[in-house]
């Protein structure tokens, strides 16, 4: 796996300092209240899991699984929910937890999904930013990283399943996915 990544983004000890700094920003920003953390699989699931050490108030944790790209590099536009929440959102404050955000067309689609189960707010957050390709008028309100238009691997984020276990954020080389 290694040697199909043209370079090193994003260190995992980087990763691991802007994780630490995101949790005490959203503990702060929850002092009083409890959350509802919402981790969008498969994509999320490794700083969904380091986030939610990091954040200090009463917390519970849902899934959801969508899709938007299937095995393409590049999304359809078409946002399928795969696997919905268990828990009411309805009244609880809300964290929208993702592995990136580019074009926003997804993050859209879930912010208006769940605004309709009446909670009592939707914040959103995610490791990585990538604002050249936003389509979609969404703001994260929580960022780790922005990174430029590259195809970035690693911590939770794959190809075809692949370099999800990477500790680090990787740029793959273009011969991979132009195959």
């Amino acid at each position: 796996m290694e040697k199909d990544i043209a370079k090193i983004l994003i260190s995992e000890d980087e990763i691991r300092s802007r994780v630490r700094d995101m949790g005490k920003q959203i503990t702060a920003d929850y002092q009083g209240s409890s959350l509802i953390m919402v981790g969008i699989l498969r994509g999320a699931v490794l700083f969904f899991g380091d986030l939610a050490k990091e954040i200090k108030v009463p917390l519970s944790m849902d899934f959801m699984a969508v899709s938007s790209y299937g095995d393409s590099t590049k999304t359809s536009g078409v946002v399928r929910i795969i696997h919905d929440l268990h828990q009411n959102i309805e009244g609880k404050d809300v964290l929208i937890v993702e592995d990136i955000i580019d074009t926003g067309l997804t993050l859209h689609y879930l912010i208006e999904n769940l605004r309709s189960r009446n909670p009592k707010s939707i914040k959103t957050c995610c490791l990585l930013d990538k604002p050249s390709r936003r389509r979609a008028n969404v703001t994260p309100d929580y960022v780790g990283f922005e990174v430029p238009d590259e195809f970035v691997v690693g911590y939770g984020l794959d190809y075809k399943e692949l370099y999800r276990n990477l500790p680090y954020i990787g740029v793959l080389k273009p011969d991979i996915y132009a195959k």
